[in-house]
């Protein structure tokens, strides 16, 4: 679940009259919308959303102590593991502090820019999966299909340059897609 794809705009606050502009409104802050309004679901959703992550953070580190500690594992199909554990790792952390916060203290405000940096990392980490996780299918159909050409196709550089390309789509999508939704004018009652 991504908060910054429930963003709205402060449309009503003590800085409306001094956002305005000649064609428009500039934005500095927005507002997310809540789950609930009831107290007691905020507080059950904070530990929810305390639990998540730390329940991603066991799994993944240790998918990652692992692949780090047993050299039997330094293979094609466990570096895209790890790489996968680090990326999940970030993508689970990036919505859920905030979210985190507003169950926690009554405060939907988000400023602009952190509501940018947001959906910028959740796109970055979102997209280099998607590709890892091609990358990993094309890993195992060479394993099952090709295993006499598994070494020359996939070693060692050609894993770091394939996963290398993965973070690369992952920074190239999400810096297209924040740069043009947020070259966007915002104007009053308008969602985000």
């Amino acid at each position: 679940m991504t908060f910054t794809l429930l963003c709205c705009p402060f449309s009503k606050g003590p800085h409306a009259e001094s956002e305005q502009m000649s064609n428009g409104s500039s934005i500095a802050e927005f507002l997310l919308l809540t789950l609930t309004v009831r107290r007691e679901l905020q507080l059950w959703h904070f530990w929810l959303f305390l639990g998540i992550p730390l329940a991603a953070l066991l799994g993944n580190g240790l998918i990652i102590t692992a692949i780090a500690c047993d050299h039997r594992l330094h293979t094609p199909m466990y570096f895209f593991l790890l790489n996968l554990s680090l990326l999940h790792l970030g993508s689970i952390s990036t919505p859920l502090p905030k979210a985190m916060a507003n169950s926690l203290w009554d405060n939907r405000g988000v400023s602009c820019s952190g509501c940018a940096a947001q959906a910028f990392l959740f796109l970055f980490l979102v997209t280099a999966e998607f590709c890892l996780l091609t990358i990993m299918c094309y890993d195992r159909y060479v394993a099952i299909c090709k295993p006499l050409h598994y070494g020359t196709l996939l070693g060692s550089r050609a894993c770091v340059h394939i996963a290398a390309a993965a973070w690369g789509t992952g920074l190239l999508n999400s810096l297209l897609h924040t740069a043009n939704t947020f070259s966007l004018s915002f104007y009053q009652g308008k969602t985000l």
